[in-house]
């Protein structure tokens, strides 16, 4: 609460803010009614952490959100998803006074969010992400935020107020699909048309099908990899940066080793396309994603994405090997079984073998 003071024919106020103000703000009114009135708005916009503008120059510079994401981006080793998406939300509330950041900023955060119609995974995601960085803020010392708003967030917080839920893709490729996207590949002209789809790099896009199928990796996996990442004689592929994080050993099968043996690249990166630099990440994710979705198209391959190749790959570990759950996992990199079983909705007539 503000004290006040008569002085003389005017009354004095002293508002003070510890961790909002550096230092106490004092007023001065002819009439102590109009004086209460003022001070107890001034009072309730200081609770939230609102300075006005009239008394920006004595407000204390705030540590923002996007100040510490850049320090936690820059100190941790953090998952690439992790990393593109600290970089859009530094764009989108970096600005934020990490002061503001409590339960109620949460919510109206999530809020937003629901009412920009994005879907419920991604708000997960985004958030998943912050409260991995303030976290690590927590840990941290010297700091004002004490406890991580993120991690006390009710359960379903990202279900929207529709009740729209998450779009759960089980697309799997169709009788023919597959021969008809390596007719491509290797140049044949697409029904209909009078040339083929001219690619570049077809031997390196060759090659990324394959380990798509072979191996259930994911896009940026793939074209991120390097020569050395890669043991021939072992028969395995060690993932240090993946989507969670944590590295990973996959096997590969004869037809990977094939297409790799095919390739011949014995140092550098398999792929040229990325240039190592992790902030053009996600630009080469949307361009390759844009180049499979041209092959997809031209090989007649309806609402396909390459993301549907992990599905199928991982669906036909379930069918044509005796592995089990965890050991299917250790190689896809799924981190819950519940995830692992969404990606293995095995093939009706396949089961149907197995029946009496």
């Amino acid at each position: 609460m503000a004290s006040k003071r008569k002085r003389g024919e005017s009354w004095e106020y002293i508002v003070k803010r510890k961790g909002v103000l550096p230092k106490p703000i004092y007023l001065t009114f002819k009439l102590e009614a109009e004086g209460d009135a003022y001070v107890a708005k001034l009072e309730r916009l200081l609770d939230a952490g609102i300075v006005p503008d009239d008394f920006k120059g004595v407000a204390k510079a705030s540590t923002t959100l996007g100040q510490v994401m850049a320090q936690y981006m820059d100190a941790v080793h953090i998952a690439v998803d992790d990393l593109s998406l600290l970089q859009v939300l530094r764009g989108r509330i970096g600005s934020v006074g990490l002061e503001r950041v409590n339960y109620q900023w949460a919510e109206e955060w999530i809020s937003l969010m629901r009412v920009d119609g994005l879907a419920p995974s991604t708000i997960r995601h985004k958030v998943g992400a912050l409260a991995r960085c303030l976290d690590w803020v927590v840990r941290s010392s010297n700091t004002i935020l004490v406890a991580n708003p993120l991690r006390i967030l009710p359960k379903r917080y990202a279900t929207t107020a529709d009740g729209r839920k998450d779009v759960e893709r089980d697309r799997r490729l169709h009788d023919g699909e597959e021969e008809r996207i390596w007719a491509i590949l290797n140049g044949e002209k697409p029904e209909g048309r009078q040339r083929a789809l001219p690619l570049q790099d077809a031997v390196a896009l060759r090659l990324m099908f394959t380990l798509a199928l072979e191996t259930a990796m994911r896009m940026r996996e793939i074209y991120t990899l390097t020569a050395d990442q890669v043991d021939i004689p072992k028969r395995t592929i060690y993932l240090v940066k993946t989507k969670n994080g944590n590295a990973r050993q996959v096997p590969i099968s004869s037809v990977a080793i094939f297409a790799l043996r095919e390739c011949s690249v014995t140092s550098g990166s398999l792929f040229s396309w990325w240039d190592g630099d992790a902030k053009s990440l996600q630009y080469m994710t949307d361009k390759l994603s844009h180049q499979w979705s041209r092959i997809f198209s031209a090989a007649g391959c309806k609402d396909l994405r390459f993301h549907d190749l992990r599905h199928e790959a991982t669906s036909r570990l379930f069918e044509r090997t005796k592995m089990n759950d965890i050991q299917i996992s250790r190689i896809t990199g799924h981190k819950s079984l519940q995830m692992l079983r969404r990606y293995a909705n095995l093939r009706g007539s396949d089961l149907a073998d197995h029946l009496w």
